[in-house]
């Protein structure tokens, strides 16, 4: 097989290969949470209980940990190409708030657009004791080694 056949063999692979579709983007696309239908969050009003929730739309996806009355149901879509920084291209999220009885008071829907964006604090907080001087980190351990500890050795 000659050069020529074998690069217009490759060129007619990749031309065919790099035809784009909105199916080949949906690749890299990872749904994730439970999210439940639209369907069945219009039954979700005020005043039904939690266990008319959770026989509606199933387990939520978090309960808040210093408010028990609050639920939330969560799904997102991520995108991971290769090597590439994962990016979150939707979210929706569902809260639904309930009184002491356990009875609905207020349905929330929130979109990613709802959301803010934070950074973490770079500063630092110090540990005392865990930084040791030049000499004693370097130094420190002189004399502490003890090969034969641990050993019976009768012959010593």
């Amino acid at each position: 097989m000659s050069i020529n056949k074998i690069v217009s063999v490759f060129l007619c692979a990749a031309t065919l290969c790099s035809c784009s579709s909105a199916k080949q983007e949906e690749w890299f696309v990872t749904h994730t949470g439970n999210m439940p239908t639209p369907e069945r969050i219009e039954k979700i009003q005020q005043g039904i209980s939690q266990e008319e929730v959770l026989q509606t739309l199933g387990m939520p996806s978090a309960v808040m940990p210093f408010d028990k009355n609050t639920w939330i149901y969560m799904a997102s879509d991520i995108k991971r190409v290769a090597f590439f920084a994962p990016e979150e291209t939707d979210r929706n999220i569902l809260k639904i708030t309930f009184n002491d009885q356990g009875t609905v008071t207020a349905v929330e829907k929130l979109t990613k657009a709802d959301g803010k964006e934070i950074s973490p604090s770079k500063d630092k907080t110090e540990v005392k004791g865990q930084n040791p001087g030049f000499f004693r980190k370097y130094f420190g351990g002189v004399g502490q080694y003890n090969p034969f500890a641990g050993q019976q050795n009768p012959g010593l």
